[in-house]
């Protein structure tokens, strides 16, 4: 099993849903980038359930244990590690479930690769609580892209068939992506938001669930990073993306609609102002050929429904090797994609961050 990923910034995450503790370690990071403490637990905060619509009612602190690398608030250069304790594992809630697969979870999969040896508690190390130290690496890659001027904000662009307006693609403003980052249901549409709460909430009282889509813009990046064929921009953002639990789709610019389109309505045309040359259109989401354009990037994730319903649903007995019907219980999102927006969020900059350090050496 390898739970690593990262070129010139690299991480490994650490840990089991209702283990003692899970965590990261962050190697390749520059000396000297300032941390700020309150700003990490900002983006903490964000992924934590609580007041959001349809979110588990398992709430931990999430405060990061930092055990190395950063001293006097920045960091030193070498590996930064940290962990987060499970305070609230209810691992009675699994007991019913031993042997039986819940469907759309890794448990039959998992089952079949590691013979029974994993945790299944909580999904153990599938389970979505391994975000929390994605986003702690992510908040510490932020930390580093502040440095090189880049910013990078995420709204809900659809839950249930409610779409938001969507990012202006040539016009991301940052006061906009700062303002998203302070909201507990980040929209840019405050309609649209109440009526994706309310399908959301709709969807928990009929005990079931929502998939839905981010959108993530990342502005202030420069042209030039990234590299071909296998370790452009896109290939570093859904390599990581899709170690996200719930993940199944992502997209760029236009993505898939661009299939319906000719190339003269898909191609992003060009032309100088004030001696640089300017895009006037950004179907492309600001990578081309694997490699930034310097028009904001835009990427989409969508994540499925979450799995876990309180409807009696069929599975196997892998022990009697029988049909059977199971009902889960316990603490589950109505849907990931609130959450699920600020672990996406991280992934992309941890390898935007990745890819400029990649940069860097060059210089």
């Amino acid at each position: 099993m390898s739970s690593s990923i990262g070129k010139n910034l690299k991480i490994s995450i650490f840990g089991e849903s209702h283990g003692r503790s899970i965590g990261v370690v962050v190697d390749g990071l520059p000396a000297g980038i300032p941390i700020d403490r309150e700003d990490i637990l900002l983006d903490m905060a964000r992924r934590r359930a609580g007041r959001k619509p349809g979110s588990t009612k398992r709430v931990e602190a999430d405060i990061p244990e930092i055990q190395s690398g950063i001293y006097e608030d920045h960091t030193t250069g070498t590996p930064l590690c940290a962990v987060i304790k499970n305070g609230d594992p209810h691992s009675q809630d699994y007991a019913a479930l031993a042997g039986k697969p819940r469907p759309s979870h890794a448990d039959y999969t998992s089952l079949v690769k590691y013979g029974g040896l994993q945790d299944l508690r909580g999904g153990g190390h599938f389970s979505g609580r391994l975000t929390a130290p994605l986003v702690f690496a992510g908040a510490v890659a932020r930390a580093y892209l502040k440095t090189q001027g880049v910013v990078c904000g995420s709204h809900i662009a659809c839950i249930g068939g409610i779409w938001d307006a969507a990012f202006d693609p040539l016009n991301v403003d940052e006061k906009t992506l700062a303002r998203l980052r302070k909201s507990d249901f980040p929209v840019l549409d405050a309609a649209r938001g109440r009526e994706m709460a309310e399908r959301i909430e709709k969807a928990r009282m009929n005990k079931d669930s929502l998939g839905g889509i981010d959108e993530c813009a990342v502005v202030g990046l420069p042209a030039g990073i990234g590299d071909p064929m296998f370790d452009g921009m896109e290939s570093k953002i859904a390599a990581i993306l899709f170690g996200v639990p719930g993940v199944k789709g992502v997209e760029f610019g236009r993505g898939f609609a661009m299939a319906n389109l000719r190339g003269s309505e898909a191609n992003d045309a060009m032309e100088m102002r004030d001696g640089k040359p300017a895009f006037l259109s950004n179907n492309s989401g600001g990578i081309l050929g694997g490699i930034t354009s310097g028009a904001p990037l835009i990427v989409r994730t969508c994540f499925k429904p979450t799995a876990s319903i309180a409807q009696e649903q069929s599975t196997v007995d892998m022990n009697t090797k029988e049909d059977c019907r199971i009902v889960i219980k316990g603490r589950h999102d109505s849907c990931i994609t609130v959450r699920g927006l600020v672990a996406a969020e991280a992934a992309v900059m941890i390898a935007v961050a990745d890819a400029m350090l990649e940069g860097s050496k060059r210089i």
